[in-house]
């Protein structure tokens, strides 16, 4: 994906990989390069999810697990934190193949991929102040099925890039159990998505990210929305993916009261081809600085209504799916 320069050789967006990631032909210091896969498992109807990260940042890995309970308003994070990885964690250059693991004493996460399947383990024995938490989900990916998939760079530096995939709409079977309480995960009302991404960041910057996945009349239905993140003029990363075929959206609006996040959010493309109403009931809000690092984070879970508009003219009527929206700052 990158020349002799450190440039993109292609910027854009398309339905499957396309770009070959290798990190060595990246010119950047360890310090700005970022890899990262995170998982989000939301159960529609019982009223909770999962998210699991395990990243490296260059000078730290963080992984984290955070277990979120829609019925109660309430989320439970643990968090770990590796000083100077450096890209040593082993992550993949493709999101098809390459288990990764990470284990230390506060926590083990594993992602163990194979044909059509992903599946993600998780140990927290300090979780909840010791009740602890386990997990044990499959994600089952359709091999046929879009994702979204974009290369794009920062206007103030060309040699840094970001490359995402986002693989939305995966059902997902098993259980997560915390302290004695069992929450089962099944494939008809439960859907993962995968947030992968490798690239050169530049210091400090400012994203707004959507996305949800389930069932439509007993089609698949998802969404990946996003926008502030490096230099959009080549491509977007707004699609719908319906029955995994993904319909690709103009540009994107987060209308948002920043007094007040837990206010039901507005958001339109500028096809007025998605046009939803976002009602959170959960912000998993984080705000930290250390020496120069500083991340001020909104990620909010709630339920979207409205409509969508497919490439074909079709109008779909959406009540209350439930999915991720989020408004993030970092500087690192």
């Amino acid at each position: 994906m990158l020349d002799d320069q450190g440039h993109l050789v292609e910027e854009g967006w398309a339905r499957r990989p396309f770009w070959r990631y290798d990190r060595s032909r990246i010119k950047a210091p360890w310090y700005r390069i970022k890899e990262w896969d995170y998982y989000c498992v939301l159960s529609q109807s019982r009223g909770y999810g999962i998210a699991l990260t395990i990243s490296d940042l260059g000078y730290a890995g963080l992984s984290s697990v955070v277990w979120l309970d829609f019925n109660a308003r309430t989320f439970e994070p643990l968090d770990s934190l590796s000083l100077l990885t450096r890209g040593k964690l082993g992550f993949a250059p493709t999101s098809a193949r390459g288990d990764i693991h990470f284990r230390d004493n506060k926590m083990s996460i594993s992602y163990e991929i194979s044909e059509g399947e992903r599946h993600i383990l998780a140990d927290c024995p300090t979780f909840g102040g010791g009740k602890g938490l386990r997990c044990d989900l499959r994600l089952i990916q359709d091999p046929r099925a879009d994702s979204m998939n974009i290369a794009t760079s920062w206007k103030e530096n060309r040699r840094a890039f970001y490359y995402n995939q986002k693989i939305n709409c995966m059902p997902a079977r098993g259980e997560v159990v915390v302290g004695s309480d069992h929450f089962p995960f099944e494939p008809s009302d439960a859907f993962g998505v995968l947030d992968w991404g490798r690239g050169y960041w530049t210091y400090k910057n400012r994203w707004f990210w959507g996305s949800a996945s389930g069932l439509h009349e007993g089609v698949s239905l998802g969404w990946n929305l996003g926008y502030g993140f490096s230099d959009r003029t080549p491509a977007s990363e707004n699609m719908v993916f319906y029955n995994g075929r993904a319909h690709k959206l103009e540009e994107i609006e987060f209308k948002i009261d920043p007094a007040n996040y837990l206010a039901p959010w507005t958001i339109t493309s500028s096809d007025r081809r998605f046009e939803m109403t976002f009602e959170p009931v959960l912000n998993r809000h984080s705000n930290f600085k250390v020496f120069v690092l500083s991340s001020r984070q909104n990620q909010l879970f709630g339920y979207y209504s409205g409509k969508i508009i497919l490439e074909d003219g079709r109008t779909l009527q959406v009540d209350r799916m439930l999915g991720l929206a989020e408004d993030v700052m970092n500087a690192w």
